[in-house]
Formats: structure tokens, sequence, C-alpha cells
């Protein structure tokens, strides 16, 4: 990679990567939060919404969190089978009440025994792995374990192992890992490092990567983020993703 290129997406990481970025964004949601568990559910759900119009995922996402009281950890948690008549008639495209019912349901059975959602990725994972991929197949596997998990949910939920580019949970885990102090990302998780996530990737991220030769594959698949993550970790091995603010910039923002 030559040094014009990475200084380059350097300065629109610099650009994009600031508080500035936060309002139009899906990850404005778990910035409502200061309670980890709270940070945690609103940005698994924020991320899970994250697929259309920017604002139309935002106030969907505050229209669940309305439904919760704007405690999501305390209902998780705490609600009683009357509570969840609230969450009835939800809707954000494919996503209804039977798939929000059983999101709950999962959120229930693992924070009764764990006090974060990070362990539903790492002990699906071995110390020293290159990256997340065993994490994210062990979360699928993990979360459709419950009894009566609806089969039409499965496809809210993307693995690996599904060859899916795992878009939205690569955005959420970037939100929770890395740790810059520049005010988006939160890096509350500590087991995993920003040098082992992915690069989200949809089309948009994989055409400003194929104008810099960045991606050369042409199906946008797991593949796809591993190859592009390849790339970018030649730019910087300890935070490659760092670059998804320059790619989602130029190419959703600026339109590249």
């Amino acid at each position: 990679m030559n040094d014009e290129l990475k200084d380059f997406l350097d300065s629109k990481v610099e650009q994009y990567n600031t508080p500035a970025f936060i309002k139009d964004d899906p990850v404005c949601i778990p910035h409502l939060f200061t309670k980890k568990q709270d940070i945690e559910i609103a940005a698994l759900f924020a991320s899970i919404f994250a697929w259309g119009n920017r604002t139309i995922i935002i106030k969907k996402s505050k229209d669940l969190l309305q439904r919760m009281d704007y405690a999501p950890y305390d209902f998780i948690l705490n609600h009683e089978e009357n509570d969840l008549k609230k969450l009835l008639g939800f809707k954000h495209r494919t996503f209804n009440d039977t798939d929000l019912l059983y999101f709950v349901h999962f959120l229930h059975h693992h924070y009764t025994s764990n006090k974060s959602l990070e362990t539903a990725f790492t002990l699906g994972m071995n110390e020293n792995e290159e990256t997340i991929e065993n994490g994210l197949n062990h979360f699928f596997e993990y979360f459709f374990s419950m009894e009566d998990a609806p089969a039409r949910t499965k496809k809210h939920i993307a693995s690996p192992n599904k060859k899916s580019t795992c878009k939205r949970l690569n955005m959420f885990l970037r939100w929770m890992v890395r740790s810059d102090k520049k005010g988006v990302d939160f890096g509350i998780w500590k087991k995993m490092t920003p040098a082992q996530l992915v690069c989200p990737i949809d089309v948009h991220v994989a055409r400003v990567a194929y104008r810099f030769n960045l991606l050369q594959r042409n199906q946008i698949d797991w593949t796809a983020g591993l190859e592009l993550t390849t790339n970018l970790r030649l730019l910087d091995p300890n935070d490659p993703v760092k670059y998804d603010f320059a790619l989602f910039g130029l190419g959703v923002v600026e339109k590249f």
C-alpha cells in the first residue's frame, strides 16, 4: 500500500470519526445510554435494524426503546409477561414482533447468567485468533439454541458459516470493541481486540474499495470482508477497521 493512499484514507477517518458523525448514524442509539448493558442492548438492536434509510433506522430504534421505557436492560431482565404486550405490533422492514419477542427471550436468558453480551461472542473464540470469525459463528449457534427459536428469525442474525458479509454484526462489534477516545465507538469490550475485527462491507464500501484496489473479489460476502480487512491491515495492523469511517464516508456520504 502506498503512503499517499494511507494519508488520504487517514484524513477521511479523521473527518468522519468525530462526535458530529453520531447524530445522523444508528450509533446515536447506544449513545443515549451510559450503563454498559443498556449500551450493548441498544447497540445490538440498532445494528440489526441497520439496513435502508438511516433516518428510519434511528426512528424505529427509538420506537423500540420507548416501548421498553428507555431502560432496555431493566426491561430485558425484569419484564413480566404482561409487559411484553408493549412490544406487539413492532415492525421494521422484515423484522417483526415474533423476531423481537425471541430476541428479548434470548437476551433475558443470557443476562440472567452473564454481566455482558461480550461473552456471547468470546466463548466461541480461542486466544490469539486472527479474526472474530469463530466468535460470530458461535454467537449464531448460541443465539438460536433456545427452545422454539423461530425459523424466520434466523435471517436477522448472520454468520460467516453462511457466507454472509455479517455487515451489521461487524458494525456492532466495531462499536463495542474499538477504543480511540474520539467519541463515536465505545470500546467497552476488552476480550477482543480492534486488530481482530472485520470491516463491515456492503455495495457502497465495496465500490470505494475497488477504486483503491483494496478489494478484488467480485462477490460481496464474508471472504470479501476478510480480503478488504487484510488489505486494511497493511495500512494499520492494530486497528484496520478504523477505515470503515473513511470507506463509509466516501461511499455513502460523498457518493465517491
